[in-house]
């Protein structure tokens, strides 16, 4: 009789749960203005959370050398625009030289390319491991050319994103600024909601979220800076063109889980064709190397067996993420992921695993 009064208790709930969302989605306009609000403020309170998790520790160090945790933000601030400057003045000008460079050079790179691919597609090796007349390289360098026509299109459009950029520039630093003084306190604060004798189990999985979070994004900087060194190294010595530009979008790409690795990877490949096959070659191995270094020395030293992801999940994560909400629920996947699942597991321990391991 429990079970059954269980079950239709929780169907019931169901049910509710359903014709709410229904009701709500008849009303959806009234929403709009918020939905609006979330939007505008999204990407400003990822990147936020973003440098919390990553200068937090710097703030924390310095409040243990007797400084005052306001001043410590603040100076912090200062060298950040110190580097700032000193991004502008030195690296910026270079990677600048190269985007521009590369949209100018873009219908010569194309011809180029088109030479590489028809002595590819003359080749007899290469003819023999398709039949006759069915060759892609034609179709590749149709769809290489729309892809350089997109770019430039993008960069020519860029400046549109002035005032979003605007908007980010000014809340960023006060938001960041907010969440490093009191981030902790919030915790805090977000464990005492739970009932008395819950608080305990709240205040550890508020600790455990937010020490899987910091291990995640402290971790995949340090994981992409490494790769990001270990390709620019391998493309000076082969002689990419543009392998400033090319790694540091690599770098960033990265950021995106599974996907960012392989989208990456094309246009550096491309530009190694415009050389040659061979350097085209080389570049794939260098990505692939680095990869490999990056996998399998590097995260398992960063990260331990705190990102305790099969990457078979991750791709299922990232695939669906990308169908529901774009490239912002790409990047949040994984913590999303990680958050719940925290606690799923304490949910279960707490009301289900005694009842289901003694029923």
């Amino acid at each position: 009789m429990f079970k059954v009064n269980t079950f239709v208790r929780f169907s019931i709930a169901l049910a509710l749960i359903l014709v709410n969302i229904y009701l709500l989605s008849r009303v959806s306009f009234i929403f709009q203005p918020l939905v609006t609000m979330i939007t505008v403020i999204t990407v400003p309170m990822m990147l936020s959370v973003f440098f919390y998790y990553l200068l937090r520790p710097l703030v924390n160090y310095m409040e243990k050398k007797k400084i005052n945790r306001t001043l410590s933000i603040l100076l912090i601030y200062l060298v950040i625009a110190i580097l700032g400057v000193f991004f502008i003045i030195g690296l910026w000008p270079s990677l600048r030289e190269q985007l521009f460079n590369l949209v100018d050079n873009a219908p010569s790179l194309i011809n180029s390319l088109s030479d590489q691919l028809r002595d590819l597609e003359q080749n007899g090796a290469i003819q023999a491991l398709f039949p006759e007349g069915s060759t892609p390289f034609s179709q590749i360098t149709e769809y290489i050319n729309k892809g350089f026509n997109f770019v430039t299109n993008y960069v020519s459009g860029f400046f549109s994103l002035v005032s979003s950029f605007a908007i980010i520039l000014f809340t960023l630093p006060i938001l960041l600024f907010y969440m490093l003084l009191q981030g902790e306190k919030f915790g805090r604060k977000l464990a005492h909601i739970a009932p008395k004798r819950f608080q305990n189990d709240s205040r550890e999985v508020v600790i455990e979220i937010d020490q899987a979070l910091s291990g995640f994004i402290v971790g995949r900087v340090l994981v992409n800076l490494a790769l990001g060194v270990l390709m620019y190294i391998g493309f000076l010595i082969i002689g990419l063109p543009y392998a400033l530009l090319l790694t540091v979008i690599a770098v960033i790409m990265n950021f995106v889980p599974f996907i960012g690795a392989i989208v990456s990877s094309v246009p550096i490949v491309i530009m190694g064709l415009v050389v040659s096959p061979s350097v085209a070659i080389w570049s794939l191995i260098i990505i692939l190397v680095a990869q490999q270094i990056q996998d399998n020395l590097v995260a398992p030293y960063v990260f331990g067996k705190k990102l305790d992801i099969h990457p078979l999940t991750t791709i299922i994560l990232v695939l669906g993420a990308g169908d529901l909400g774009g490239i912002i629920a790409i990047l949040i996947i994984i913590p999303v992921y990680m958050i719940v699942k925290i606690l799923l597991v304490r949910i279960y321990n707490l009301f289900f695993k005694d009842k289901w391991q003694n029923a």
